[in-house]
């Protein structure tokens, strides 16, 4: 089916694409009995997984960045996703970085993105997560599972990707991801802090030691005192240096964060073919792929099994996704491997692990 649509989509500039594919999956949301067929079409085995004091239905993510203001999770959740991250929210509504501001690299099966956290804010967003919790059964924020485990739950885990808002300064930007910590804590599975895009300027600052030291403590320190806790991760940069790696990784565990997502793109352009390989932005895709692992055999090497990891980045097929987790991943996620192979990736992925 896809096959088919692809070539379709593909004549749409990249964000007019997802755009389209995003409201036809809000609107699928009000159509009866249209997500009971679409859950049917997709269904995966369970392969339920444990991390992070949760339990998601099977391995297989959406990364933050497809449903930004959490406005198809039903439909997505038919999918046959085991978790669905949204955003990355910022506290205040912005527009986003000018377009065109998404490029679509066929040859490399790549994309190429200048976002900037586009986004309606943190309280439309929370709206829009209520309102999922209220229309149906998706039970966000009872993905809690005592020590001793228990079965899968059927829906997926929701996590929520959080970001400062780019007139925020720097020395300022704790305060931003304090305030949507405590938005989110009680609306949310778990909770991603977002020091990594390379489309906000000055934010890849965050990931080292004094910045991430400050916002971590002040996140540490946010959390002991709320009545209701979330686990905590981190999304790193593929493009850190090894010293830089082992500090923003000392810094996490220091912190008793609960686990690290490796990688966000990255601003390598190695072995590109297609013409647009020189527009600015974050690149996703295929070619991330062997950065994206050696990172996360880097994270996996220097955590030591205190913490889990989710691999996102470059993965395209089945055997991308089977790779890391042999290679140490709990999780990993999916996103421009959707644009190419479709949303049937997941079913793929999940049947053949």
């Amino acid at each position: 089916m896809y096959g088919t649509l692809r070539p379709l989509l593909f004549r749409f500039d990249p964000e007019t694409a997802h755009s389209l594919t995003l409201q036809a999956l809000r609107t699928l949301q009000y159509v009866p009995f249209s997500l009971r067929i679409l859950a049917r079409f997709f269904a995966t085995s369970p392969k339920p997984v444990s991390a992070f004091g949760l339990t998601f239905r099977n391995p297989v993510g959406l990364a933050a960045g497809y449903d930004k203001d959490a406005l198809a999770l039903r439909a997505l959740a038919a999918l046959g996703f085991g978790h669905i991250e949204v955003g990355t929210v910022t506290p205040r509504p912005q527009p986003g970085n000018p377009g065109p501001r998404l490029f679509r690299l066929v040859e490399d099966e790549a994309l190429i993105n200048r976002m900037g956290f586009p986004g309606r804010g943190a309280e439309a967003v929370a709206v829009s997560l209520r309102g999922a919790q209220r229309r149906s059964k998706l039970q966000i924020g009872q993905g809690i599972v005592s020590p001793q485990g228990s079965a899968a739950r059927n829906d997926p885990v929701i996590g929520v990707n959080l970001g400062k808002n780019k007139d925020t300064p720097l020395e300022e930007a704790a305060g931003d991801y304090v305030a949507l910590a405590r938005i989110f804590t009680p609306l949310a599975d778990y909770l991603v802090i977002n020091v990594s895009s390379p489309n906000t300027v000055g934010l890849r600052r965050l990931q080292g030691r004094d910045m991430l030291e400050n916002l971590l403590g002040k996140i540490s320190a946010e959390r002991h005192s709320s009545p209701v806790t979330r686990p905590i991760l981190v999304k790193l940069a593929p493009d850190l240096k090894h010293d830089e790696l082992d500090d923003a990784l000392g810094v996490i565990l220091d912190k008793g964060m609960d686990g690290v997502i490796a990688t966000n793109t990255t601003l390598g352009r190695e072995g590109l073919s297609s013409k647009l390989s020189e527009e600015s932005g974050g690149l996703s895709g295929r070619p991330l792929r062997v950065r994206s692992e050696a990172v996360l055999v880097e994270v996996v090497k220097r955590v030591a099994g205190r913490i889990p990891v989710i691999s996102v980045g470059g993965i395209i097929s089945p055997e991308d996704a089977r790779r890391r987790l042999d290679l140490g991943a709990a999780l990993v996620q999916v996103y421009t491997g959707l644009v190419y192979a479709g949303p049937g990736l997941v079913k793929q992925i999940v049947e053949r692990l």
